[in-house]
This record gives structure tokens, C-alpha cells and sequence, in this order.
């Protein structure tokens, strides 16, 4: 499929660089965002910028939403100046955002209701992913609408995988927050002993990153830490969210995840000292804090 109109809801860190990997692909963009000024280099780069998400959508023949929170998801895909809502018959509604299960199945009901499709297919891999094209995307929905658009989540990442119907994507990355959650733990606790027992951090990175404690976390936000750089590739503020929903959703489950509601408070914690707006690797702040190096 290619789509000569795509519509991009929410241009932040990583949905710019989604959209200038789309735009260099040759697809025409109509993009939005409440910050207008962070669509400057898109329509450098000839998209299109819209006043209205409803403009979007009568633009688009896809339209993909990334913001940041499921009630900014409701408004932007189900409000009355929102997506569906505006959306032509046939076009295909893509949430990218990390959202509630419960609310993508919303959406597909909805978007059903219009004859208009729906998927969610929240990615992971942070900035760096998404700069290069090599985010990992989990998706939910119906298979042949999966299908007829997965080339162009063929420019936006290389591991894409259909995981089911409606909701499906999104159970999928409350997985792989859930196990970063704990692994991010393991990164901070990892560099701050080795820092504290007198070794040069990179070089254990060097050999702990290729045996089997090797984590994306550690040979990449591991690096950053010693950088003493906590800019977002991903906000812990939006980590907190999405651990949240995890646990919402494992008490629907009747689930008991110990471990995440553990970890949960370090990040939480992290938002008491002033943390909110660092990335992730910036947990390693709130350590140094406890054990009075920073």
C-alpha cells in the first residue's frame, strides 16, 4: 500500500522522528500538534500543517495518533472534533500511543460504528528507535487492515508483529513495560555499584552488555547514565502511566504483580524530587539521592 495522505496526530520526540522517516519514504503528511511550533521541521521537510485534528482526518486516508495519555487518546480519536468523527469512509485510525486495553477495543467499536478502521499498535525502542526506523511495533485489530498498511510500519520499524484482535497490541506492551520496569532497576543498581566499587562503567558495559545480562537498557541507557545524560528518549512521567495501567489492568486480571507495584514507587519518587521530565535512565538521580552521592 501506499498511502499518498497520512494523517500524524502528536509530534513529540518520537512521533517527529516517525514522521520524517515517513515524509523521506516520499508520502505526503498532514500533521498536528497542540505546541504548533514542534511541527517546524516537518513542514520544512513538506508536510503539511493542520489548524484542527479534524483536519487531519479529512485529509488523511490514514491518520496515526501518538500523545501522551489515554484521555488525550479519547479526545483526539473519540471527541466530536476528533478523529472518527470526521474521518472518511474507510480511512484507518492507527494508535500509536501506549493507551488502555480496554479503551482500544472502544475505539474499534466506534470506528466500526462509522465504517472506519481502527488499530493500536503502540511501539517500543525510544528515540533512538524511532530515529532509525527500528522501533518495535505491537499490534492490535483486524489482520487484513494490519496487513494492508504493515509497509508503511515497514518505514517505522523492523520488528512488527499482528498480535490479535482489538486491545491485543496493547496487552502486548504492558508486557514489555512491565519487564523494563524491573530491568531499568537492575541498570541503575548495576552502575552505581560499579561506580561505587572504583571500576570504569563503560568497560564493565562492554562486558556485562554481551553475556547474559545484556539488556537493550543496559547498552543503551546505560550509556547515556554515564554520560550524565537524562534528556527523554522516553519521560519517566510517562513511564508512571504506563505502569499504571499495567497495574489497573493486572487487578482486572486478578493479577498480582509485586515486583511492578515496587518499582512503581521508585518512579513516583523520582516525580517527588523534581524528575518527571527526564528520561528514564534518570532513575539513576533518585539512587544517587538514597544513597547520598548526588
Amino acid at each position: 500500500m501506499t498511502a499518498k495522505n497520512i494523517g500524524w496526530i502528536g509530534t513529540g520526540v518520537m512521533g517527529n522522528a516517525m514522521c520524517k522517516n515517513l515524509i523521506n519514504a516520499g508520502n505526503q503528511l498532514y500533521v498536528y500538534n497542540r505546541t504548533k511550533e514542534k511541527t517546524g521541521e516537518l513542514i520544512e521537510l513538506g508536510a503539511t500543517c493542520c489548524e484542527t485534528v479534524a483536519e487531519v482526518a479529512n485529509s488523511s486516508s490514514v491518520i496515526f495518533t501518538m500523545v501522551g495519555y489515554p484521555r488525550d487518546v479519547k479526545e483526539v480519536i473519540l471527541g466530536d472534533n476528533g478523529v472518527i468523527p470526521n474521518a472518511g469512509k474507510g480511512s484507518i485510525v492507527v494508535d500509536m500511543t501506549t493507551s488502555e486495553p480496554e479503551l482500544a477495543k472502544q475505539i474499534f467499536m466506534q470506528a466500526q460504528k462509522r465504517d472506519v478502521e481502527a488499530l493500536d499498535a503502540p511501539v517500543s525502542g525510544g528515540d533512538i528507535g524511532a530515529k532509525e526506523g527500528k522501533l518495535a511495533i505491537m499490534v492490535g485489530g483486524k489482520q487484513q487492515v494490519y496487513e494492508k498498511i504493515q509497509p508503511l510500519f515497514d518505514i517505522l520499524g523492523e520488528n512488527i508483529a499482528y498480535m490479535g484482535s482489538a486491545g491485543s497490541g496493547q496487552h502486548t506492551k504492558m508486557s514489555n513495560q512491565i519487564l523494563i520496569a524491573s530491568t531499568m532497576i537492575g541498570v541503575v543498581e548495576s552502575l552505581l555499584y560499579s561506580f561505587k566499587a572504583g571500576l570504569n562503567p563503560d568497560e564493565v558495559i562492554n562486558v556485562i552488555g554481551k553475556g547474559a545480562a545484556s539488556s537493550w537498557s543496559i547498552n543503551n541507557l546505560g550509556r547515556r547514565i554515564i554520560k550524565e545524560d537524562f534528556d527523554p528518549g522516553f519521560f519517566i512521567k510517562h513511564f508512571i502511566k504506563d505502569m499504571g495501567i499495567a497495574l489497573t489492568e493486572s487487578k482486572r486480571l486478578n493479577l498480582s504483580l509485586p515486583g511492578l507495584a515496587l518499582v512503581h514507587q521508585f518512579y513516583i519518587a523520582a516525580v517527588s524530587m523534581g524528575y518527571e521530565n527526564l528520561g528514564t535512565q534518570g532513575l539513576y538521580c533518585v539512587y544517587q539521592k538514597m544513597n547520598g552521592i548526588l
